[in-house]
């Protein structure tokens, strides 16, 4: 990806298997994160276009890039110059069972003017938001 401005990458491993994962995540009525709320409009394929919305802030729009069954998505938002891509994918541990990991990169030319923005919040809710997400999962496949 050209002009990388920043990257964050993270894994969690859950107990569930990876097609469920990937179900559960390609389900937007599944993503919880208080208090934004996430609608698409459309099935859940390349070229669908998504909004957050998260109260008190103007409505931020997005659309789904790629999407490999079962293996990994991207997720895309452009600014100002500028995209941000957040890739999951879905791997088969041994057991079996998933892991998880979501990769986002803050890119384009103009990319540099959103690095502490984009920072400050992914630095801090990455990994506790995953293991959230690993958690709900579990008890949604009547696990732990």
């Amino acid at each position: 990806m050209n002009n990388v401005a920043w990257e964050i990458t993270h894994s969690v491993d859950a107990n569930v298997t990876p097609t469920f994962a990937w179900t559960y995540m390609t389900n937007v009525a599944n993503w919880d994160d208080p208090p934004a709320t996430f609608e698409l409009d459309g099935p859940f394929a390349a070229g669908s276009r998504g909004t957050t919305h998260t109260p008190g802030q103007e409505p931020r729009h997005w659309y789904v890039r790629e999407v490999n069954p079962i293996r990994s998505y991207i997720l895309e938002m452009t600014f100002d110059r500028a995209t941000i891509s957040v890739e999951w994918q879905f791997e088969a541990r041994t057991d079996g069972k998933a892991r998880l990991t979501q990769h986002i990169i803050l890119s384009g030319e103009n990319g540099s003017a959103y690095v502490e923005q984009v920072r400050q919040v992914f630095t801090s809710t990455l990994a506790p938001g995953m293991a959230r997400i690993s958690a709900a999962m579990e008890r949604a496949m009547g696990g732990v």
